[in-house]
């Protein structure tokens, strides 16, 4: 299943990137969220190839996933590789530049059934593809909404 959604932003493109590679600060939200986090030894800090364990609840059970870096080009995109025993998928993460104070955040995220429980998930999923889409489309914006609200404070 493919979801693709996109936001402008009254904020450059640098700082959108900045902000979208902040790990530490994304590590932090999550622990406060209640989700564990975990880097694995022997990965790199940053850029291609960086790591998180990630454990937290989500549909009333408790999931693990695994998120890896697999492609990164500085202020532009983002490519995030999902793992997890259910389910596999790719995030795409793209900042263009629309003026020097505006820019557009699409994401594209494409997830893969590994499990047959998962498949007949992501069926049901397809079929209320018009809600699952809003949802996504709704949670970009409230990204957005961080990021400026982020970017404001630190200008």
């Amino acid at each position: 299943m493919k979801l693709t959604a996109k936001t402008d932003l009254e904020v450059p493109a640098a700082a959108v990137f900045a902000t979208l590679i902040d790990h530490p600060a994304w590590e932090r939200e999550a622990i406060r969220n209640g989700v564990e986090v975990e880097r694995p030894a022997g990965t790199p800090a940053m850029g291609v190839g960086a790591e998180w364990r990630i454990r937290g609840h989500f549909r009333g059970k408790p999931r693990k996933v695994q998120v890896r870096i697999g492609d990164l080009t500085p202020d532009q995109r983002l490519v995030l590789g999902l793992d997890s025993p259910t389910i596999e998928g790719t995030t795409w993460l793209e900042v263009m530049v629309l003026s020097p104070r505006r820019s557009r955040l699409r994401v594209d995220l494409e997830v893969k059934p590994k499990t047959l429980a998962a498949r007949l998930f992501i069926n049901t999923m397809r079929l209320a593809k018009g809600r699952v889409q809003a949802r996504f489309e709704k949670g970009l914006v409230r990204l957005g909404a961080r990021i400026k609200d982020r970017y404001d404070r630190q200008v």
